[in-house]
């Protein structure tokens, strides 16, 4: 049970800008700023948030990125500086999250129905952002994610709000499981499986499904057993 929902903080969308990537200047739409609310949220995401690298950000699994205020505050910490809503490109910023988020919960406001996908995998871009190029480790090795959802009913939403959570009935991954095995290199087929049953978004799956054959090999499984 949670002791008190998580409620929106900001709600923070971004059109395209250059940043500097090492030697080059790429187009970006993690650069995220406050939207005065109400924001009507389909599944296409945020009206007027930009994303650029559709390879890996964006789609109907993957419409809006959720990180949270305990999270933003632990990095203000650990990075000594601070650190205003959307900064880590989040679209909802979120008071806290309940405890062990999976794949599958489902979150409620009024006519908004959202579902938990997928952890957010870091990439240059953030690490640009921060201006460390070491930060990708730095985030990896923190394991806070954060996560994407899928909007499964459009509707409204505000600063202030609380969010109903639906927690998933079936034992799928949580988002850290994910993360972390994301980037480990130890195979194992069975945690691949499991997530694979799951309701992932469709850019996770396309590559985890790459990495199955392997891991069954590696683990001396027959495929499909």
């Amino acid at each position: 049970m949670l002791s008190s929902p998580p409620r929106i903080l900001s709600i923070n969308a971004a059109r395209r800008r250059s940043i500097a990537v090492g030697a080059k200047s790429q187009q970006t739409g993690l650069f995220k700023e406050p939207l005065a609310g109400p924001v009507l949220i389909d599944a296409n995401g945020l009206p007027g948030d930009e994303i650029i690298n559709r390879r890996f950000h964006g789609g109907p699994d993957q419409a809006v990125y959720l990180y949270s205020q305990e999270d933003i505050d632990w990095w203000a910490e650990q990075l000594q500086r601070e650190i205003d809503p959307g900064f880590f490109g989040e679209n909802l910023t979120i008071s806290h999250w309940w405890s062990e988020v999976r794949v599958g919960d489902r979150l409620q406001i009024g006519e908004l129905l959202m579902e938990v996908t997928a952890p957010r995998v870091p990439c240059a871009v953030m690490a640009a952002r921060v201006g460390n190029p070491a930060f990708v480790k730095q985030f990896i090795k923190a394991c806070r994610g954060g996560a994407y959802v899928r909007v499964l009913h459009a509707g409204p939403l505000s600063v202030g709000d609380s969010l109903e959570v639906a927690r998933v009935q079936v034992d799928h991954p949580t988002i850290d499981e994910i993360f972390r095995y994301w980037h480990a290199k130890t195979p194992n087929a069975d945690f691949l499986r499991r997530t694979l049953a799951a309701p992932i978004a469709i850019i996770l799956r396309e590559a985890l499904e790459k990495r199955l054959p392997d891991a069954e090999a590696a683990t001396g499984q027959l495929p499909g057993l």
